[in-house]
């Protein structure tokens, strides 16, 4: 099956059943201190985090080699469960917590666009780079708040799955990468995608609904890095139509930087501290896919 001389556009459909994780470490130190800010205050650790997206994806490919290719998708998820540690004498001189929460009326949306160039093509392969952009948000509600360390805290019961909190991330990024495409037989196709994420841009916002007054932390970072991975076999029903499988890897973290300690609308007087955030979402999509020479 050879390429043609021509345009071409490739477009389709993806689900994907992928499983996520957040995780928010806060320092003890105030930003700016010459303290070492490995030293926690508190981490948040939202795990287990599956869920289920539908996606739409295309290629345009033209004559002379250049190409543009993006993807956008929205999914829930309802499951999970989020962590929180706290050290150093806090909730009432108790020197550390862990309550362990539920996670429901989960959300993610994403997109990736890029603009590439493939300087390696042949009559059943070709190889090119890109660069490009990409945004992940997600939020989800924290019920119930059980503690799993220290007897003499004081949280909900167990069984109690009121609403808690909430979590709201949203990054962005840019990207640079490979992607690759080979024919292995007249049917069965081969598509992979790397891409490094030289910088990433975070600003989230963390809701406790259970303190006197509405409390919550604005949270932001940046300067850190991240990779997107990405591959499918595909299988050509018609010379236009194929199916696949495939699977996906995301990671994004931040350098430390300080967050906002915010209660109501007015933030408080309380020094920014340093903070550092990460994420992780993976798992196998299938697709459907149409091609037009």
């Amino acid at each position: 099956m050879a390429y043609t001389a021509g345009w071409s556009f490739e477009g389709g459909s993806r689900l994907w059943l992928s499983r996520g994780r957040f995780q928010w470490d806060h320092s003890a130190v105030p930003y700016g201190s010459p303290l070492d800010p490995s030293i926690l205050r508190s981490r948040l650790t939202y795990r287990g985090l599956d869920g289920l997206s539908g996606e739409l994806f295309g290629r345009i490919d033209s004559p002379w080699g250049v190409f543009l290719k993006s993807n956008v998708g929205i999914g829930r998820f309802n499951k999970g469960n989020e962590n929180d540690e706290d050290w150093g004498g806090l909730n009432r001189g108790l020197s550390y917590k862990n309550t362990i929460s539920g996670q429901a009326n989960g959300r993610f949306t994403y997109y990736t666009a890029d603009a590439g160039y493939d300087f390696l093509r042949g009559a059943n392969y070709k190889l090119g780079g890109f660069i490009g952009w990409t945004y992940y948000e997600q939020t989800s509600d924290k019920t119930g708040s059980v503690e799993i360390a220290n007897p003499l805290a004081k949280t909900l019961p167990p069984g109690d799955d009121r609403v808690v909190g909430s979590q709201t991330t949203q990054w962005n990024a840019p990207r640079v990468g490979l992607s690759a495409e080979t024919m292995l037989t007249d049917r069965w196709r081969l598509n992979t995608d790397v891409a490094y994420l030289p910088w990433t841009d975070f600003k989230g916002r963390d809701n406790h609904l259970l303190r006197d007054k509405t409390h919550f932390s604005e949270q932001g970072g940046n300067g850190g890095a991240g990779v997107q991975i990405e591959g499918v076999l595909s299988y050509f029903i018609t010379k236009d139509f194929s199916v696949g499988v495939g699977g996906r890897y995301w990671a994004m973290w931040t350098n430390r930087r300080g967050d906002s300690l915010c209660r109501g609308s007015d933030c408080v007087g309380a020094p920014a501290r340093f903070a550092k955030y990460s994420m992780e979402r993976w798992g196998t999509f299938f697709q459907a896919s149409y091609r037009f020479d």
